[in-house]
């Protein structure tokens, strides 16, 4: 029988991670907080650990850190209310054989709890986490996804090629991964490779010798020099030619190349992080990118999301936007709706660019819909649909009811007497017709009104 120690605080959710355990036939031991369970630690033998980061007396964090001083290789899941990259990161360093996000999906945790004890998943080796100037928000699942894949990144020199569309962060994240990694004291180069030409690209990025081209009056080194030893970001990989495409392979497995017009070899170790906004598996088969090189460079793939699946996200996002601004700046609830209904074509450059033409011109402490650029608003008015509405709508009622701490089953029944009075006006104030034409139980409808 397998010996689980949960380390949480929150008493429905200790039950709940409790009864998981017992149900796959383990035994559980509670604490609530995280001095209890070093002790239980030390005194006990436990094969897994469930740790919550927000506890009463000590981070999860440095829970785990101790633990692993006593415990080397016990896994341990790390769950938290506030997920975000720096906790991610840390927990992946310190050897977190999990991270999920609150709220639990209990069928995940089950999942997760099984594979690990089925596969003992070996923690990394301990570091200390770094502090970093390159922040990625979010809270949304899309972006608790990307935090976890970037804290994997960081603990290997794999490449990584990281996709999305243009303005969703791919920039921001290679030095997110930079920063966290083992080569964060040494440089980080970028290069935009879709806005060179074959040949200044091929230079830029190998250099060139002396003569190697009209204008090329003295030897200089390209920018995988320059970066020895760090980390070298090619953002939109998929644009390069097919010439500069052979020499980069080259370099990419042999770690060697030589610079235009010259003959010596040169050699460079370094990280290599890749990003494109197109669909690279599409592009190599329409032979526009070199199979073999493009499996080089995905051997880790992080799929940024667009702005527009992570709506939930805007308010935070705007909010570390406006810090920057001259003076305090607040968003009107109004003006968050409009934001949050918007699609964002152009992702995060695009909510930047609208948030410093507000602050511009709004004169108050709080950015009205009135500050937001007028195309915006046409926009927003020519896409939106009756459900786009409806979820805005629903959104602001639910968040509403959430902060008077309303119940599941008392916002459902809300909703739904609400829809049900609606509908019977639109036939006649008869329950027998409206339980017809929606193909309603007519008991079950007569007890619904009842209800009310």
């Amino acid at each position: 029988m397998a010996s689980v120690l949960i380390i949480e605080d929150e008493t429905a959710l200790a039950t709940a991670l409790s009864r998981i355990c017992q149900r796959l036939g383990w035994r559980a031991e509670l604490r609530a907080s995280g001095n209890a369970g070093l002790r239980a630690l030390a005194s006990g033998n436990f094969d897994l650990a469930i740790l919550d980061i927000g506890l009463p007396d000590l981070s999860g964090l440095e829970v785990l850190e101790k633990a692993r001083a006593r415990a080397p290789q016990l896994p341990v899941v790390i769950i938290t209310a506030h997920g975000k990259l720096e906790n991610a990161v840390a927990a992946r360093k310190l050897g977190a054989a999990a991270y999920l996000v609150k709220p639990l999906d209990l069928r995940e945790i089950e999942r997760t709890l099984t594979q690990i004890l089925a596969t003992k998943i070996a923690p990394v080796s301990a570091a200390a986490p770094t502090s970093s100037g390159a922040q990625i928000l979010g809270t949304s699942p899309a972006m608790q996804r990307v935090f976890l894949e970037i804290a994997h990144a960081c603990t290997t020199d794999a490449p990584v090629l990281l996709s999305g569309p243009t303005g969703s962060g791919k920039t921001l994240a290679a030095r997110s991964i930079h920063i966290h990694s083992a080569r964060k004291d040494a440089p980080f180069v970028a290069l935009h490779c879709g806005a060179l030409q074959e040949q200044l690209l091929e230079s830029e990025l190998f250099g060139h010798e002396r003569g190697a081209f009209t204008g090329a009056v003295t030897a200089r080194a390209g920018h995988i020099e320059r970066v020895r030893g760090g980390t070298l970001f090619l953002d939109e990989i998929g644009d390069i030619s097919p010439t500069v495409q052979a020499k980069l392979l080259r370099f990419v497995e042999e770690r060697a190349f030589t610079r235009v017009g010259g003959r010596e070899d040169i050699r460079v170790e370094l990280r290599l992080i890749t990003a494109t906004n197109k669909n690279l598996r599409d592009e190599v088969k329409a032979g526009r990118f070199r199979e073999d090189l493009f499996y080089r460079l995905h051997v880790l793939e992080i799929g940024m999301p667009p702005l527009r699946e992570r709506a939930d996200d805007i308010t935070v996002l705007a909010e570390n936007f406006l810090r920057s601004a001259a003076r305090p700046l607040a968003l009107a609830p109004a003006t968050l709706t409009l934001l949050k209904r918007h699609d964002w074509p152009g992702n995060l450059r695009e909510l930047r660019n609208v948030l410093e033409h507000a602050a511009a011109v709004c004169t108050g402490p709080v950015i009205l819909p009135a500050h937001i650029p007028r195309d915006l608003h046409e926009r927003t008015g020519s896409a939106s649909t009756p459900d786009a509405g409806l979820a805005a709508a629903l959104a602001e009622w639910l968040d509403a009811r959430l902060s008077e701490k309303s119940t599941w089953r008392a916002m459902h029944d809300a909703i739904e007497s609400l829809a049900l009075r609606h509908l019977l006006t639109r036939f006649d104030g008869k329950p027998t017709i409206l339980a017809r034409e929606t193909k309603m139980n007519r008991v079950t409808l007569r007890k619904k009104f009842a209800r009310d």
